[in-house]
């Protein structure tokens, strides 16, 4: 987020937070005993100085997730494009046009750097750097591979693309099979109990006649 977001604004936003923090505080100072109260006010304003890192976590999370996502398609389309023959940077640059999302706008700004005489191994390093994890580390290694051997890049893209997908389709998997024990729970804490009830309380509404048919 940097295009949009500098460090002063941060700041600003964590100290605004605490200040919050310590208005919403104050509110209920005078319910507290009087020792508690400046513990109460002490961790609201360190919370609301902390809340806008944890929402920049969750962003910068987010869009990680998205981008490795995005990477099979992504490594697709640059292997096509690797086809015709152009060079690594103009491929890079070519996916613009080819796709949307934060994975294409930092390869166009890996594309741009290569341009612009920053070097093949040195914009792709600024690209690992920027996005992180091991997927994007694999990337850069195998097109760092492919500059310095020399071995067909396109059938390389297309072999990671294919891994990524059988991971991706693995941890789906994995995920729906943690599901079921927890939508199992749910049933067994939520559900059965609100059945239960609803049984009993018809039987309490109905315990005079169904006493009377007994007799």
């Amino acid at each position: 987020m940097e295009d949009a977001l500098v460090p002063r604004s941060v700041l600003i936003g964590k100290g605004a937070g605490a200040a919050l923090g310590m208005m919403f505080g104050s509110l209920f100072t005078g319910l507290l005993p009087g020792r508690l109260a400046p513990l109460i006010l002490l961790g609201l304003a360190a919370g609301g100085f902390i809340l806008p890192d944890l929402m920049l976590e969750k962003t910068a999370r987010a869009r990680h997730r998205r981008m490795v996502t995005a990477l099979p398609d992504v490594l697709d389309l640059l292997a096509v494009s690797v086809q015709t023959g152009r060079g690594l940077g103009g491929c890079l640059l070519d996916l613009a046009s080819s796709g949307r999302g934060p994975l294409v706008r930092e390869m166009s700004r890996a594309g741009d750097d290569m341009a612009w005489g920053s070097g093949q191994a040195a914009a792709l390093e600024g690209l690992r750097q920027r996005i992180g994890g091991p997927e994007i580390t694999s990337f850069v290694s195998t097109l760092e591979r492919s500059r310095r051997l020399g071995s067909p890049l396109a059938e390389q893209l297309r072999r990671q693309s294919a891994t990524l997908r059988q991971d991706q389709r693995r941890a789906i998997e994995e995920q729906a099979a943690r599901a079921a024990p927890k939508i199992q729970l749910v049933i067994a804490l939520v559900l059965v109990p609100s059945v239960l009830l609803l049984i009993v309380a018809s039987l309490a509404a109905n315990a005079d006649s169904l006493i009377n048919v007994g007799y």
